[in-house]
């Protein structure tokens, strides 16, 4: 934000911004990691060009928060910076000679919005995304008043930044494109996206290098189900105003009522409506999470703000209920730290006294977590000892399955923790009143990263015929055939696993006995008829030493 700091801020905006800095900084450390977050502290153990939920934005800021701090604020520092700085990257981007008049107003705008509020101190793609999109319409309007090679470069340098903060970024640059269609005819503009494009060439490689896990985890591999319009469009709906608080009358508002009158403010509107237009026709299909929007309180604060200067009158109203909304808001934060403020339990709570639990019973060995890519790094934040989310079928495939966690478990002694088992060697009672067993194993071995392949789609149940589908072994031993059992799971159409069956299979060459490191090997097996009609897909499962199988196929296509 350097080259916004040469411009002058009123000191009111200047205390107020401060006051909201050390307010984050400080909620920073006294909130507990919500599972999230600590799923995204895991990311930035090991840093990469991608993961397997999004790009690698998030890992890089709490990288980079831990360098300066540890604990909570080591997670979280660089977003209370973020913070701050879309706060002020708003501000700039709002001209009217009436506004240094109004400046607490501002602030209450932007603080009654509940995710703009929480992210500005929780680390979390949506942090990034939320800042790197308020600077892109900062370059896009001074690329708008003055189309040269810096402002091009800068520009494109920003849609970088945006796209390694979240896929979801692709479509700020499509809507503010589909404003201002003649840029399609600048060679500045194309020099923006080439730089774009150059800037985002690791993760475009790391992506091939990982068979391009997180683009068909989110189109084709995410599990859905049959459309709700309570949950689906209303939810949608309600999200809509959710996010504006108790303020969402003027937001609305604003929107409705401005006009276009210049480039600039046709972007904004293209921003807001194209967005919510595009969510709207997606809650057709699927569940809208909240997040997924909230890059419309970017542009819709704009215009907001500018339509409330416009209308000094309506400030009347405005101040009061925003006042009210930021107490709520100040309260809720505080619940945030202290749960007896309300009757309700949240992520932010007990995490260090299950954890306590859990090393007061099994010490220091290893944890592995079944089903629970967010129990799994909490655990080893809070404890420093490893752990490792065990992914079998009933679930579903996350950073744990592409990474090298399993390999530091292979062979050792660990705590296997459950929520489906109904005994264990320990248990424990989680804060939200879940019981937990864990049961030690003394040699682990899974098999989680082998990768079944079918040949031809789609399969036919019905068929007598054998079908034949390989196995590539990843790791760096032979893996006897004996040691391992294969069952197949059947999935309805939104690929939510309905059955499960054996599969009775043989090599394919009779001579061999082991699954060759390194290699691939073809087995035969005739698909064991289900139980239950009108499925869709089936996933191929490896199990070994008594644990339920993996996910160790893609959902492959069944015949109608």
């Amino acid at each position: 934000m350097i080259f916004l700091m040469a411009q002058k801020f009123p000191k009111l905006f200047l205390y107020l911004l401060g006051a909201l800095f050390f307010l984050n900084f400080f909620q920073s450390i006294f909130t507990e990691l919500i599972y999230d977050e600590a799923y995204y502290w895991y990311y930035a153990q090991n840093l990469s060009w991608g993961y397997f939920d999004h790009p690698p934005m998030v890992a890089f800021l709490i990288k980079l928060s831990g360098l300066v701090f540890s604990g909570e604020l080591g997670v979280r520092f660089v977003s209370c910076i973020l913070g701050i700085g879309t706060y002020v990257l708003i501000w700039s981007l709002v001209e009217h000679k009436d506004k240094n008049n109004y400046i607490p107003h501002f602030f209450v705008l932007l603080f009654s919005m509940v995710l703009l509020n929480a992210y500005g101190f929780l680390t979390l793609p949506d942090t990034p995304l939320l800042f790197f999109t308020a600077l892109f319409l900062y370059q896009y309007k001074k690329f708008l008043q003055n189309r040269s090679l810096m402002a091009s470069i800068f520009l494109g340098l920003t849609m970088a930044a945006l796209m390694y903060s979240k896929y979801h970024a692709v479509l700020v640059i499509i809507f503010v494109l589909l404003s201002n269609l003649r840029l399609i005819t600048r060679k500045y503009a194309w020099l923006a996206v080439i730089t774009a494009l150059i800037c985002y060439i690791p993760h475009f490689l790391w992506l091939f290098e990982n068979d391009f896990v997180t683009i068909k985890y989110h189109l084709f591999e995410r599990p859905n189900h049959a459309y709700r319009f309570s949950e689906f469009t209303l939810g949608y709906l309600l999200n809509l105003i959710a996010i504006f608080g108790l303020l969402f009358p003027w937001a609305y508002w604003a929107l409705f009522t401005s006009r276009i009158k210049d480039a600039f403010t046709r972007a904004l509107l293209f921003l807001s409506y194209g967005f919510m237009l595009f969510f709207f026709i997606s809650s057709f299909s699927r569940r809208v999470q909240t997040q997924w929007i909230v890059i419309i309180c970017v542009p819709m604060a704009i215009l907001t703000y500018q339509f409330l200067l416009n209308n000094p009158k309506k400030f009347f109203w405005f101040i009061r209920v925003g006042v009210f909304s930021c107490l709520l808001l100040l309260y809720a934060r505080l619940w945030l730290i202290h749960k007896p403020l309300l009757p309700l339990a949240y992520e932010t709570h007990g995490n260090k006294i299950w954890v306590n639990k859990i090393i007061t019973k099994a010490g220091n060995i290893p944890v592995v977590f079944e089903n629970s890519y967010r129990r799994a790094p909490m655990y080893e934040f809070y404890s420093g000892n490893p752990s490792f989310s065990l992914n079998n079928f009933y679930y579903r495939r996350n950073q744990y399955s592409i990474d090298g966690a399993e390999a530091k478990m292979q062979h050792q002694k660990v705590l296997y923790v459950s929520k489906y088992a109904k005994k264990g060697d320990i248990s424990y009672t989680h804060p939200y009143g879940s019981v937990f067993y864990g049961s030690y194993i003394e040699d682990f071995e899974s098999f989680r990263k082998l990768r079944c392949y079918v040949s031809e789609e789609p399969l036919r149940v019905s068929d007598s015929r054998k079908f034949v589908f390989k196995v590539y072994n990843p790791y760096s031993q032979n893996i006897p055939i004996e040691k391992i059992k294969i069952r197949i799971g059947y999935l309805n159409s939104y690929k939510k696993l309905k059955e499960t069956k054996p599969l009775k299979f043989d090599m394919l060459d009779k001579n061999a006995a082991h699954l060759k490191t390194k290699d691939t090997t073809y087995l035969v097996g005739l698909l064991p008829r289900p139980g239950l009609e009108n499925l869709a897909y089936i996933r191929i499962a490896i199990s070994g030493n008594g644990i339920l199988p993996g996910i160790n196929s893609n959902a492959i296509k069944l015949a109608k």
